[in-house]
């Protein structure tokens, strides 16, 4: 057998890890289902390994053992307020949780960042006053507006 690559991101399901992995591949270019494992499971697979915008994927479909959490999750770095806009009511639909800060909990129960690529950039900023406006406005928000971010970064302090 042949792989496509050496490491790979591994996602334990209870179930429905088939189905999220069939979702999942639609969002981004560069996705794909790449092998699919029943282990004598045809309704619910127990291995679907994927790629995912170039990333590779696996989702184990293995039972209760294991509890999904957000301290793993799948970052996006998005190119403009379009993309964001479009992710963000992928995951969000069909019972997605949206959370503060760009991160979503997904239908299936897995964790998401979703980040236009402006935001790091304007938190790289040299000055710290850029990075305090744009670290604040960012934590008043569910999903990311860059022009919100935009305009924070672009205050004048007051001074008082």
């Amino acid at each position: 057998m042949e792989y496509a690559s050496k490491v790979r991101t591994c996602f334990w399901f209870e179930k429905g890890g088939h189905d999220a992995a069939q979702e999942y591949v639609t969002f981004l270019p560069d996705s794909r289902i790449e092998a699919v494992r029943e282990n004598g499971q045809p309704d619910d697979p127990m291995i679907v390994e994927f790629t995912l915008a170039g990333a590779p994927m696996m989702i184990l479909t293995a039972g209760p053992h294991h509890k999904l959490t957000p301290a793993a999750s799948i970052s996006v770095l998005t190119e403009d307020q379009n993309e964001t806009d479009r992710l963000w009511a992928k995951l969000t639909t069909k019972g997605g949780e949206a959370g503060r800060c760009g991160w979503i909990v997904d239908r299936f129960g897995v964790s998401w960042q979703i980040v236009p690529k402006r935001m790091p950039d304007l938190l790289a900023s040299e000055d710290p006053g850029v990075v305090s406006r744009v670290s604040e406005a960012m934590m008043q928000m569910e999903k990311i507006d860059i022009a919100t971010l935009e305009a924070a970064a672009a205050k004048e302090p007051t001074h008082g």
